[in-house]
Order: C-alpha cells, then structure tokens, then sequence
C-alpha cells in the first residue's frame, strides 16, 4: 500500500509539474504494478494460490495508485470535476470510500496476521536457542507451527531429562509463547522419533556444507586462473611487442616484463605494479625514457609501470 500511495503521488506531482514527464510517473508505477501483474503470470500456469494472492496486490495497488492521485488533486487545487447530479456525486464519493476500505480491510489484517507469525517465529527460535542449548545435545530438527502454537524439536546427543524439559516448558511464557505446546523427541530407540526427519536434515546439512565447500573451491580455482591469466598475458604481450619495439626503438636490445604488487611502508596499503627491465646499445635520456614508458603502459594496459634502464 505504501509503495502504491508513493507512486501514486510521485505521478500527480511529476504531472502537474511545468515539464510534464513520463519517466517519473512511469518508474512509481512500473514499481507498483509489474511485480504482482508478473508474479500472477507465473501463478496462471496452474498455481491458483500465487494467481490470486498476486492479483490482489495488482488490485490493492492499482486503488492505492488511483487514491493517492485524488488526494494529490485535491491538495494541490486542481479543478474539479462538477457533477450536474449532485446525489450522484454522493454516490461516486461512496464508491470511493467503499472501494478504498473493501481493498484496506483484507490488506491490513492479511498484513497484521503476517506480522504476527514472524513475531512468534522469531520468538520461537530465541526460546529454542536459549532454553533448549544443553551439553552434548543438539537440536538437529525444528519444525514451528503459528497456527497450532506448536514447538517440535528433535534432540540427539546425551538424553534430556524430563526435568530440564519440564523447566523449558514453564519458561516458554518468558518468550511470549504461552499457550505454546512443545514436544521434544530424543532417544535414537523412541518410537516417536522421526526417523525420516532426522535423515532429511542430515543430508541437508551435508549437501548444504558441500555446496559451500565447493563454492569456496570454485573462487579460489577463478582467482588462481585470473591470476595465471594475467601472467600468461605478459609473456604473449612480450612476444607482441617486440616486433614494434624494433621500428619504433632500433637501439633496444632486450626486454623482460613482471607484473607484482608495491607495498607501502609507512601506510601498509598495496598495489599492482608492472615492471619493465629494458637493455638498449645506446641509453634513452630524459623526455626520451618517458616517451617509452607511456607507450609500455599504454600498450600494454597497465595502470602504473616502472621503467628500468640499462
């Protein structure tokens, strides 16, 4: 909703400016309405939940949008509309506030029982990771139910006791959680553990360390090829530009070519720095050694160069 009133008046104000535009109004809008419009596209394949929760927020917005363009109107004194049937300008104004509020009501509550959920989750979790942390147990499963104001955890490790249980549940009010039924499974021979749960999310854990690990090892596989990359590209660089250094410097006779990292002394800061060891018969000078060290750099592509001469 809010995103719709900005939009809305991000449009009436960009209207009714001098230079009338239609990015500004475009951009709040496009903002407002493709999201939903294209999120029901997705849901018309067959998903009729995410169709109509989308559409609903087209339609919430496009009031909103409609809405904040009235009070925009109205603020700023623009020329109303004079209806010669003053009964039927009641009418409309009714429609008006009727839409307005039928479009509210379901957003706000919808938005108030979200809210809620979160809370309670959240609320949840912090009961969980304070009151059942115990030593050599661990909580490998959670599974929390707003709607049936359910805790499940499933323990593994040293067997809880029913004590320490009885002590967690008389603390779930200090988390706001009263009313909150909590069940905890442990003991690998309970009939009621979920055998099946405790695989899944072992093998969730497994496949979400590997991932990890071979994201981390396919990073660090980029830089060390960016970095043979770059070293590779010298030697090609070096071959390339020998047959120009002959035309352009007769007198040279020999290059080699580095690319390493300068390290500040004073400010401990870093950076790239190519370095070129050149041999000429006759020794350039002056605006003579600058002149090479540009065309090096420019060819070359480095950002800072070094020049020694011989």
């Amino acid at each position: 909703m809010l995103i719709a009133l900005c939009g809305g008046l991000a449009g009436i104000i960009a209207l009714s400016t001098k230079e009338k535009g239609n990015v500004i109004p475009g951009v709040a809008i496009a903002t407002a309405l493709m999201p939903p419009l294209c999120t029901a596209g997705f849901g018309a394949t067959g998903n009729l939940l995410y169709f109509l929760g989308a559409f609903y927020l087209y339609f919430i917005n496009s009031v909103f949008i409609s809405l904040a363009t009235f009070i925009g109107v109205r603020v700023m004194h623009f020329q109303r509309k004079e209806f010669v049937d003053k009964e039927r300008e009641k009418l409309v104004k009714k429609y008006i506030i009727f839409i307005t509020l039928a479009t509210m009501c379901p957003a706000v509550y919808l938005t108030y029982g979200i809210v809620k959920s979160t809370i309670y989750e959240a609320s949840a979790n912090n009961f969980i990771n304070e009151e059942l942390n115990f030593n050599n147990t661990q909580v490998i499963d959670r599974k929390i139910s707003f709607e049936k104001k359910e805790i499940r955890v499933v323990l593994i490790g040293n067997e809880v006791s029913e004590t320490e249980i009885a002590t967690a549940r008389d603390n779930l009010k200090l988390f706001n959680l009263a009313g909150t039924k909590l069940v905890v499974l442990q003991g690998m021979n309970n009939d009621a553990m979920d055998i099946g749960s405790i695989k899944a999310q072992v093998m969730e854990d497994f496949y979400k360390n590997s991932e990890k690990r071979l994201l981390e090892q396919q990073e660090k596989i980029k830089s060390l090829e960016n970095e043979l990359n770059v070293y590779a590209a010298y030697n090609t660089v070096d071959k390339k530009i020998i047959p120009e250094l002959k035309v352009l410097y007769p007198a040279a006779e020999a290059i080699a070519m580095a690319k390493t990292v300068e390290l500040q002394v004073d400010s401990i800061q870093t950076d790239t720095l190519t370095i070129v060891l050149m041999k000429f018969s006759k020794k350039p000078v002056g605006k003579e050694q600058e002149k090479i060290s540009e065309w090096l750099k420019a060819r070359v592509g480095a950002k800072k160069l070094k020049l020694i001469v011989e």
